[in-house]
Formats: C-alpha cells, structure tokens, sequence
C-alpha cells in the first residue's frame, strides 16, 4: 500500500457511523456521489435502470466535492468500499497500484466512440480502470470592448503565443487594464493552467512507457511562456485561481483568459461583449490543444457487485444519458463523444466549437502513483518562475527530478 492511500486508513473509524447503508447487501450499488444534490438527468437514468434490473437498487450518498474523494479513499483503504464513486481520472493510477478499484474493461468500439484523447485520461499500463463521466476542456476569452479600447481588431483574437503577449502589452499599456489572468495560486488548477501551454507547443510530462520527458525543449518553451505573461497579468498572479481569474474576467479587469465553456454561459448572464478561441499555439504545436481533464466512475474492488457495477457505470455514462447530463446546468462540461447532437449544440451556439476543436492534439492530465506529490512539484515549479525565485531551466531541472518518485 502506498503511503498517500495508507495515511488515510487512520481516519476511517471517524467515517464509521456514516458508512454507506447498503454496503452489505448485495444487491445494492452503493455509489459516492460528489456535490450537494443528485443531477435531475441521474435522477432520472437511475429509476429507468432499476427498473429494467429487478432486485438491485443504486443507492448514491451525497458527498461534498472537498471531502469526496478522500471518503471514496478511506473507506476502500479500511476494507468497507462503496461500489462505485465519483473521482479524479488523476487518482486511477493510484487506486490501482493499491489493488483498491478493478479493471473497466472497454471494447475497441466504446473506445472509438469517444473523442481522441480520452481513453488515455483513464488508462494506466494498457489498461482502463474507469469509465469517463465529465470532461473538460480550455479556450481562449477575450473582452471586445477591451481590444476595441485599445486600438486593436476586436474580431481578431491571437493565434499564437507571440501575438497573445504582443495584444496583452498593447492593452496593458493603451487601457491600464491587465491584458491576461494568470493563474498561479497554491492550487491544483495552477498545474492545469500550466499544462494547457504545455499541450499547446506539443510537450508531454511522462510518456506511454512510464518515462519523465519534460524536461524538454516543448515544456521549457511553455515555461518561459508562462512566465513572460506575468508583467501584463493581474498583481500578485499567486493570489490567484483559474475561477477567481474567471471573476475579475467577468469585471472587466482584465484582458484574456483561458477558460472552460462555463465561462461563457456567465459572460451571456452578464451582457459581456467577449469572443471564444482556440487557444494560442506554442513554435511546436502540430494543432490547436489543450489539457483533457476527465472525471470518471471508478469501480471499487471487494464490494462483491463489482460486475453489476461496472454495467450501471457504463450506462449511467452512455451517450444517450451522457449527451443530457452534458447540457443541463453551469457545469461547463466539454462533450466526451461526437454526435449529432455536438453538432446541433455547436451550431446554436459557435463558442463550443473552440472547446471540441483543441481535443486532437490535446494531451491527457498526467497518471502517477502519488498524483498530489506530482501535482505541489508542478505548482511549486510554476510558482518559483512567476516570482523570479528560478529560472525557468533551473526550476524545470529540478521538478522534472522530483517527480520521479511520484511515477
């Protein structure tokens, strides 16, 4: 058992009071459900499934989005899992190295319905351990008015990342407004924001063969990238996480942002006269990219319905189920696979096209052991160059030698 997992058991006998109802019978899917109310769209699905299998039933518990996971965790770590629960894809490597969640196998053609990319978000030594069920992606925000204020095209976003930071200094010095919301605060997304640079200029963190290849000239460029956006960003970008930089967006305190489609349900809302890109390449890009960051059902091991688990997982997921769950709310969730109704989506509504267009040459959130170890090296590194503390080779040299131990 490796240590992240192990120095959660510890806490399991302050879970015991509240451990799942059904978790001894068999023929209960007990599932842990993140946030504070049950999606009508699940709602729904998960009647229509108990019906058509009579003598099971799926028994979610609401958990909060900061404690979820980390239930999900202790729970299996203690010997007492739910069935099924809401996760990272991030932490699929791990719970596997821990024997705490089973195999989802995928056909060739459930593979193939999805968009390219990811399959790999939930894959670990050639093989799947959960099944999709959110996805994100990034595009480039830019506010009309703050271009037109200064003397640039309003209709013309930067295609590059040269043309980004030419545009930003332009609008930092006509309006006095920051020209680009970086985001470098003490926080996962940190890394995230970063690695949409990185998938952008077609650098990669750890190959298929388990291999850290970033120090590389790709993840350097993205480096010193991220770094020379610091004087037409927002004081203090340490301060600052992707949604807090979303606000000040919103405000019209700054420029550019990189951002997911909920963004832009917002920016309607509040009568902002913005465009939506792709986002800015890197000198190596092949295409437009972006960071593909999924969450997924996993499928605990030991809860003695693993099979019938596995089955409701891929339903509730289905594209018939998934295409509504993707189209209710503000959660701003990119499509997992093409359709006709992606189509009909993007054709009401042209800003989603940006989100879907970065996916072919967009790379997977990186799957390590120790995923948190691997994520504060990555923020720790990005941090040291937006403060001027490393140089972005130094501060590269000696992230890419940390994180070796959290493969």
């Amino acid at each position: 058992m490796t240590q992240p997992i192990r120095s959660l058991v510890g806490a399991a006998a302050l879970l015991a009071s509240t451990t799942l109802p059904g978790l001894a019978q068999d023929q209960v899917i007990s599932w842990i459900y993140c946030g504070d109310t049950l999606d009508p769209v699940h709602i729904k699905y998960i009647a229509e499934w108990e019906a058509a299998n009579e003598g099971w039933k799926v028994e979610p518990e609401l958990v909060g989005w900061a404690q979820c996971q980390d239930k999900a965790t202790t729970l299996a770590a203690a010997g007492s899992p739910p069935a099924l629960a809401y996760v990272g894809s991030r932490t699929l490597k791990e719970f596997s190295a821990n024997g705490l969640v089973v195999e989802i196998p995928m056909t060739d053609e459930e593979k193939a319905a999805y968009y390219p990319g990811i399959v790999e978000t939930v894959t670990s030594d050639g093989t799947q351990w959960g099944v999709p069920i959110a996805f994100s992606t990034k595009a480039l925000y830019w506010n009309k008015d703050l271009f037109e204020q200064a003397g640039l095209d309003p209709d013309v976003p930067p295609k590059t990342w040269a043309e980004e930071l030419e545009m930003a200094k332009i609008i930092t010095e006509k309006t006095g407004i920051p020209g680009f919301g970086l985001s470098a605060k003490t926080f996962d997304n940190t890394m995230h924001q970063f690695l949409h640079w990185v998938y952008t200029n077609n650098g990669q963190i750890i190959d298929a063969d388990g291999n850290i290849v970033m120090n590389s000239p790709e993840v350097l460029a993205a480096l010193e990238g991220y770094k020379s956006m610091v004087p037409v960003s927002e004081e203090g970008p340490t301060a600052y996480e992707q949604n807090e930089v979303r606000a000040i967006w919103l405000d019209g305190k700054v420029a550019m942002i990189q951002a997911a489609v909920g963004a832009a349900f917002r920016a309607d809302e509040a009568g902002m006269n913005y465009g939506v890109a792709p986002l800015p390449l890197g000198p190596s890009a092949q295409g437009p990219g972006t960071l593909l960051i999924t969450d997924s059902l996993a499928v605990f091991a030991d809860s003695g319905v693993e099979d019938k688990a596995i089955e409701f997982a891929k339903y509730i997921t289905s594209p018939e189920v998934q295409e509504q769950y993707e189209n209710s709310g503000l959660a701003g969730l990119t499509p997992l696979r093409p359709s006709a109704a992606v189509d009909k989506m993007v054709a009401e509504k042209p800003y989603w096209q940006p989100f879907i267009d970065g996916i072919e040459f967009g790379g997977p959130e990186p799957l390590f052991t120790d995923y948190k170890g691997f994520q504060n090296a990555m923020i720790a590194m990005v941090q040291s160059v937006v403060t001027g503390d490393a140089e972005p080779q130094a501060a590269l040299d000696k992230a890419s030698a940390e994180i070796e131990e959290y493969k």
